[in-house]
């Protein structure tokens, strides 16, 4: 279900007074459920050797968060420079780092094979002639194409543009280990938010079925394979969740047969980002207009730049009117921002308790791709972004965006080029 009780009795006797001391909009975070939920992934997976959680930093990309992160043992999946700046600044070694770009332009291959290095992972088999300084230890993403199907927000992988096919990869390898790699992994990534654990069940699989292609064809005992993330969160009420301890079991029995098979066991890595902050935080925004036309509005203080999935995806977040949780949902309206897009919703002819000016709203499971997604079309500035501490304290961890920064890049030395 949307935000965890614990996470709610926690949060929601503080919040008029949390909004009243910073103002609204923001999101806030939980250290609590964050922690509690790497302990139980951790806890599932503790009996394959090796195993590691790289946090997708795209999903929610705070310092304070990639902070817990590494308390916890975790490393990080980085597809950018920034992204690799903030988990090196957090002391994040080459072998925390899992480097996955696509499109990988020269620039981001020196900076990412630079100061501090990474798990370089290639996306497609053009790039190995173009890597500077060819590493040791390589990896490449595998899009299985017809062989595998997709879901709503990843797509078909016949039609995605990441990975090396089914035909390249052993080619691939071929060619990487021809430029100097001794070391190896796989990587895969072939759905997103999947709530059904049998599909990454099948993923472990497949991967773990090319390895042992690998090592016929080519003599290549992988060290690790990724699983990727796509770990789903129930975002509905009527939603069950991921059974992680099942999908666990028959992964785990799934390493422990290749293991006995082969006289060895590649380690297991995965990426999980929504399912390790997603429903760890909230979007608190306050009502404060009324709109009554072929349909009832109700108007709030945040619009899509700060959460974009509703618009983007069409996705459900669920929605609580902070003091009345438990009121009758007695009205039909349209929770909107101000933006000049009419699919700036955070929810569609949603049933809802009667919303008053000035009441809060709380936005339930913006802890991935909520900030980390925001733009500033329409000259709209992304809130900030709070954490509520284990010993009940709340802090401020990013600043809500100003109209200084938003002008910023406006302020340059002049450059002028004749063409003629």
């Amino acid at each position: 279900m949307p935000m965890s009780p614990d996470f709610k009795h926690r949060l929601f006797p503080s919040l008029q007074a949390i909004a009243a001391h910073y103002g609204t909009p923001f999101h806030i975070y939980d250290e609590v459920g964050i922690r509690a939920t790497g302990a139980q992934l951790k806890k599932a997976f503790a009996s394959i050797k090796g195993f590691q959680e790289f946090y997708a930093v795209k999903a929610l990309p705070n310092k304070a968060i990639l902070k817990i992160m590494r308390e916890m043992g975790f490393g990080f999946d980085c597809s950018s420079i920034p992204e690799l700046i903030l988990s090196r600044e957090l002391g994040a070694k080459a072998e925390d780092i899992m480097f996955t770009s696509n499109n990988t332009a020269p620039h981001e291959f020196a900076a990412a094979l630079g100061e501090g290095g990474c798990i370089l992972n290639l996306d497609d088999i053009s790039l190995i002639d173009k890597v500077p300084n060819f590493p040791e230890l390589v990896c490449f993403r595998y899009n299985p194409g017809p062989r595998r199907t997709g879901n709503l927000i990843i797509g078909n992988p016949v039609e995605a543009k990441y990975g090396v096919t089914h035909e390249q990869v052993v080619d691939a390898y071929r060619q990487a280990r021809a430029r100097g790699a001794s070391r190896f992994g796989l990587h895969t990534m072939v759905a997103s938010n999947e709530l059904d654990y049998t599909y990454m069940v099948e993923t472990a699989r497949m991967v773990l079925d090319l390895a042992a292609r690998l090592e016929k064809e080519l003599g290549i005992r992988l060290e690790f394979v990724n699983i990727g993330g796509g770990f789903g969160i129930p975002y509905r009420p009527d939603q069950a969740p991921l059974n992680i301890d099942a999908m666990a079991r028959e992964i785990t029995a799934l390493f422990t047969a290749f293991g006995a098979e082969h006289g060895y066991q590649p380690a297991m890595f995965m990426e999980s980002g929504r399912f390790m902050t997603g429903p760890h935080g909230a979007l608190v925004t306050t009502a404060i207009n009324h709109k009554d036309t072929y349909r009832r509005y109700v108007g709030v203080d945040a619009c899509m730049s700060a959460l974009m999935r509703p618009a983007l995806y069409e996705a459900y977040h669920h929605i609580d009117v902070l003091g009345k949780e438990n009121a009758a949902k007695s009205e039909t309206c349209d929770v909107v921002g101000s933006l000049c897009e009419n699919n700036d919703k955070f929810a569609v002819q949603r049933e809802l308790p009667p919303i008053d000016e000035g009441d809060l709203l709380v936005i339930h499971d913006t802890g991935a791709h909520g900030h980390a997604m925001g733009f500033q079309y329409n000259g709209r500035l992304r809130p900030k972004e709070l954490l509520l501490r284990a010993n009940g304290t709340v802090e401020l961890i990013r600043r809500a965006e100003t109209l200084e920064d938003y002008f910023a890049t406006c302020n340059f030395t002049p450059d002028v080029m004749q063409t003629n």
